[in-house]
């Protein structure tokens, strides 16, 4: 059991700072680290003077005691379940921003931006009592109106107002799992639900045009290609190391946790996948050393523009190209869900809508080399639901 120890320590001027001193220690929320220490930002006279420093210490001891005793009682509380009059009452604010600290992927992660919005709606700190069915409701209004409090203040669109709230009932759900709210408010509260947008994406020829041209940086092909036939964000891309890789020619797969999902995974690559990784380096390597996000823009438009392709091609782009593309190829989609790491089918089914299945045959797979070709290569293949892409292999060991 934790115990709670009142602790003076030396300072300056003839003063003893007074501080908590936990053991065991405890786990830090904010940090995810074990805090002992906390100091009270109280202090006493060590050796009080006159009448007035003796008081001082008199009541500021008593101050001192009554804490450490309240924080003991809800060390009890929390081994029985129980949750203090004190954490109930702290600031929605400061939870929202600890969580969104835990969770944030990146400089302008949108946990962040969740946050700057929730606090631009409410225009004051509002304490954890106040959280109410009304007051989510409201946010979601103020979001679907579009306000813009970014730094060019452009209104922002539907999606992204669903992405924001997104994050808003998942600090609602944690704060009810830690019994922090009487109410599951983000079971009470609909989702805004999303307006369906074009996903941009490559034919099979478009993609094999692609790999055939040569461009001046074979590191953001490499990396755009893998994507395209792993199926893998860039956020995933971009943070893989030489260790996630295992297995043998035929059998190749990645272990890894996605980074926006924190799904541990376990992907199947193809032998054609692997071959864009290079040469094998040290585990603690980078599979694409140097990537830099901000430079893609200009590649790609280069790129496409050199292969004869006019379309507004991203990175995410190569992810939706390897989805569509597997379900053409008559990969069935609850293996290009498991493939995507969806943890809901709905999520893959919006790929499924872009396939026009009545002008292609799924189920033909010798889309870029002939049949008979393609039955002798079979084997060869790392297993179903990888598609083949006939390019160049010596082009691809080049980088």
């Amino acid at each position: 059991m934790s115990n709670v120890k009142l602790r003076t320590r030396a300072i300056k001027n003839n003063r003893e700072s007074l501080f908590l001193d936990y053991y065991p220690p405890l786990l830090d929320p904010a940090t995810g680290k074990t805090k002992r220490f906390v100091n009270l930002k109280l202090y006493l006279f060590a050796k009080p003077e006159n009448d007035f420093q003796r008081k001082h210490n008199k009541q500021t001891l008593l101050t001192a005691n009554t804490v450490c005793a309240q924080r003991q009682i809800e060390l009890q509380n929390r081994r029985f379940g129980l949750v203090s009059e004190h954490e109930r009452e702290a600031s929605f604010m400061d939870m929202f921003r600890q969580i969104a600290k835990q969770r944030r992927q990146g400089l302008h992660d949108q946990w962040e931006m969740s946050l700057r919005y929730f606090i631009a709606f409410c225009g004051r700190d509002i304490i954890l009592p106040e959280l109410t069915d009304y007051l989510c409701e409201d946010f979601k209004n103020y979001l679907l109106s579009g306000p813009g409090i970014a730094r060019y203040g452009r209104p922002i669109r539907r999606n992204t107002a669903v992405s924001y709230f997104a994050k808003f009932r998942a600090v609602l759900r944690v704060l009810y799992r830690k019994r922090l709210i009487p109410i599951d408010l983000h079971s009470m509260v609909d989702p805004i639900r999303p307006r369906e947008t074009h996903k941009e994406r490559l034919t099979m020829e478009e993609f094999r045009l692609l790999a055939e041209t040569d461009t001046d940086s074979e590191l953001m092909k490499n990396a755009a290609m893998f994507s395209g036939l792993t199926g893998l964000r860039w956020s995933d891309v971009s943070t893989l190391k030489w260790s996630n890789i295992r297995g043998k020619l035929g059998n190749f797969e990645i272990q890894f946790s996605q980074e926006k999902t924190e799904n541990a995974e376990i992907l199947p690559i193809s032998d054609q996948a692997y071959n864009y990784l290079g040469e094998r380096r040290a585990t603690d390597t980078l599979l694409f050393p140097g990537l830099v996000y901000s430079r893609l823009k200009s590649f790609f438009d280069k790129w496409l523009s050199d292969a004869g392709i006019v379309k507004n091609i991203t990175f995410h782009s190569f992810r939706h190209t390897f989805a569509t593309l597997q379900l053409e190829v008559g990969t069935d989609i609850y293996t290009v869900s498991k493939l995507l790491g969806h943890r809901v089918l709905k999520n893959t089914e919006v790929y499924a809508k872009i396939v026009d299945k009545t002008k292609r045959q799924a189920a033909n797979k010798n889309l870029l080399i002939g049949e008979d070709e393609n039955n002798e290569r079979d084997d060869q293949s790392s297993r179903k639901g990888i598609f083949i892409l006939h390019i160049n292999e010596d082009k691809i060991n080049a980088g």
